[in-house]
């Protein structure tokens, strides 16, 4: 897919979904509000939130671009109506419990001034937990779209598009809810190259209401229903093909890894065995699942519990 060159000074537009995330929408719309960079037009989309959050999206209500609160279906709907008022060459979408980090957009401008070839990039980012003390630093490598089929996650909030891939590619689809951001991915890499920035930008806050607890077994679904879906698409059968046992193995391993995350311990043992079985390697490179897993079922949870506090504290420092 050839792109125009960006201008100069690009528009960027950002949009965050939200709704009765009043906790964490204050840091998140400040997050962008005060970015160095000025060429920027911020979309809040809330979904009828009845917690206060309406009450903090006033009292920013000037500095918006556009807002509106009303009910939705959804976060891809709320994603999508911001998508479709965004009038900025670069876009991406923020969630209202995540954050970026100072400089992240004026550095993603400069990373597709020097990437013209990019559709979209993404760079590193934290997990923090509901306090914001960062648990986690998750840095990611430059992926093959060979890599996405095979389910290497790439954090969302890290992420930023060309807006002429995204509409080339279509808006998140609907019928997803928790694996939308990664189908969209494989969309657009589908029409091009995407490019990894060895820089943390964003932070992503974990806690019990976030998806990843609330919905965690619907990952594993869902990542096998993107399998069948790539299944039908020309562009990326080839490529399943050439790496079918390890694709679902990987979509076996997220499912371990999101139903271990919400405290069933013994499913995700079983979505593991089945990666193991299904592809070693893939199963193995993710071990800790294993280990996590079977102390949980013995009773042990409280030396993993440990070992995540000490890795917390180590990140910390």
């Amino acid at each position: 897919m050839n792109l125009p060159p960006l201008s100069q000074h690009p528009l960027v537009s950002i949009v965050t979904p939200s709704f009765n995330q009043s906790a964490y929408l204050e840091q998140t719309i400040t997050s962008v509000l005060e970015q160095d960079y000025d060429r920027l037009e911020y979309l809040v989309v809330d979904g009828a939130s009845t917690d206060g959050s309406l009450e903090i999206i006033r009292r920013y209500a000037k500095r918006l671009a556009w807002w509106v609160s009303e009910e939705d279906s959804g976060q891809a709907e709320a994603v999508n109506k911001g998508f479709s008022r965004a009038r900025g060459e670069i876009v991406a979408w923020l969630n209202s419990d995540d954050y970026y980090l100072p400089g992240a957009i004026s550095a993603a401008v400069s990373a597709f001034q020097k990437h013209p070839e990019a559709l979209f990039i993404y760079g590193d980012m934290l997990a923090v937990d509901r306090d914001g003390r960062t648990t986690n630093r998750l840095t990611y490598r430059q992926l093959a779209i060979e890599d996405l089929l095979c389910f290497q996650i790439i954090g969302q909030p890290a992420v930023f598009m060309r807006r002429e891939a995204l509409e080339r590619a279509g808006y998140l689809d609907p019928t997803y809810h928790c694996m939308l951001d990664h189908q969209l991915w494989l969309r657009i890499a589908m029409l091009g190259p995407f490019v990894h920035i060895d820089r943390t930008w964003s932070a992503a806050r974990y806690h019990p209401a976030a998806k990843n607890r609330a919905r965690a077994s619907e990952f594993g679904r869902e990542a096998f229903k993107i399998l069948e879906w790539a299944g039908t698409r020309a562009e990326l059968a080839p490529v399943l093909a050439r790496n079918r046992r390890r694709a679902r193995a990987s979509a076996h391993r997220v499912d371990a890894r999101y139903l271990l995350d919400s405290d069933r311990p013994w499913p995700a043992l079983v979505a593991w065995w089945r990666a193991f079985y299904t592809y070693p390697p893939t199963a193995l490179a993710r071990l800790n699942i294993l280990v996590s897993a079977l102390l949980n079922l013995s009773g042990l949870g409280g030396l993993r519990a440990a070992y995540l506090r000490s890795r917390q504290a180590r990140i910390s420092r």
